[in-house]
């Protein structure tokens, strides 16, 4: 007998965990299915409770029992399962760095060291020879968790304020922390429950972020000013079609915050002066099924990506500031059937088009005074 064969012959008396049948109906569109593990979908309540319901502690008591088992089954592999992951880490560059980029008078960089799981993120003022400084070390913060992971980090148009998501259960459910850059002091704000992402207004307290529901669909977006209460803060739209996810962002001009809804075969945005956060979002253009478009605004005027008539392989438009339904959009770009317009980057003197042709990319820069090189 080899010795692969006699760890088998041993481990022949590890018996696999046996998952309970709970016969379980679920009647859709008139037909009825009987799911017998049905008991194992924890709503999110219970997954944030930490094993606090009964429910919850049955599943994930069985869920390590299966994991109890896959140890013990391939118990033999261990070494080398040591030693291939020394290998995989080998061919990695640990200390590692990304390269700058400047925002707002600032380059930010992201940094990796050895030995350590997690990123550094940091930033220098106005050079890169000057000092650097720590936005968030990862590796402190995810100390106390099996899991962390930080998502939708956005420093406050004056730089003295950053927020970030925070996710410790891998559940793609973030909670907005807020620290003061000049001081190193986390604030007190916590808002849970979050995409992980949030859009300052341009009077560097209030933020506007988006929740998601049951389903983890991104379906409201809310106002909070810093200092304030979370449980008091603003709900500024509900999409209400469940088609339909929501999103809020600042415009590259940093004029307008926009929020948008997105659907497979749809859009609809709606607009705000980012120096106006308490004012009221207007419809940049009605939902129509079938009209996909993106917005972009630099100056006095809007640039829409869209299939707009029919444009099948898109084609960029542009409309006046105060004129944005799409009976005023004209041709910037028109549509071509040999040429894929797949997206749009305005620079201050310059509109950079992404476009594929022959199935290869390409990039068409065009001066914003017109013309073309």
């Amino acid at each position: 007998m080899t010795n692969h064969q006699s760890m088998l012959h041993n481990k022949s008396d590890i018996n696999p965990p046996i998952a309970k049948k709970i016969p379980f109906q679920l009647v859709k569109h008139g037909d009825t299915r009987v799911d017998d593990y049905y008991w194992m979908k924890l709503t999110d309540e219970q997954k944030l409770a930490k094993n606090s319901d009964a429910a919850t502690t049955e599943v994930v008591a069985y869920l390590n029992a299966e994991n109890t088992y896959r140890e013990k089954m391939t118990s033999h592999l261990a070494d080398l399962e040591v030693t291939l992951f020394e290998e995989i880490k080998g061919r990695i560059k640990q200390t590692d760095e990304s390269v700058p980029f400047k925002d707002n008078g600032y380059f930010y960089i992201t940094k990796f060291e050895e030995g350590k799981e997690y990123p550094i993120f940091t930033r220098k003022k106005g050079s890169l020879q000057s000092k650097e400084e720590v936005l968030i070390d990862v590796n402190e913060l995810a100390k106390p968790y099996d899991y962390y992971n930080v998502a939708g980090k956005s420093v406050s148009p004056n730089n003295k304020t950053l927020v970030f998501g925070e996710d410790t259960l891998s559940r793609r459910q973030y909670t907005l922390r807020f620290k003061n850059l000049e001081t190193g002091e986390i604030l007190p704000d916590v808002i849970a429950n979050t995409t992980g992402g949030a859009t300052w207004a341009n009077d560097n307290k209030t933020i506007f972020y988006t929740r998601k529901d049951e389903s983890l669909r991104s379906y409201k977006i809310f106002k909070h000013k810093l200092g304030t209460d979370p449980s008091t803060d603003q709900e500024v739209y509900h999409e209400t079609d469940e088609t339909f996810g929501t999103f809020v962002y600042k415009t590259k001009s940093k004029k307008y915050l926009v929020i948008g809804s997105y659907a497979t075969v749809s859009a609809e945005y709606r607009i705000l002066e980012a120096d106006n956060p308490d004012g009221q979002f207007r419809i940049f253009q009605p939902r129509e099924r079938g009209l996909e478009h993106s917005i972009s605004h630099f100056e006095d005027k809007w640039y829409v990506y869209t299939n707009k008539d029919g444009a099948f392989n898109f084609k960029v438009m542009t409309t006046p500031e105060h004129k944005t339904t799409k009976d005023n959009w004209e041709d910037l770009i028109g549509h071509r059937e040999d040429v894929f317009v797949e997206s749009l980057e305005i620079f201050s003197k310059y509109l950079v088009i992404t476009e594929r042709i022959n199935a290869n990319k390409s990039l068409r820069i065009m001066p914003q005074s017109g013309g073309e090189h």
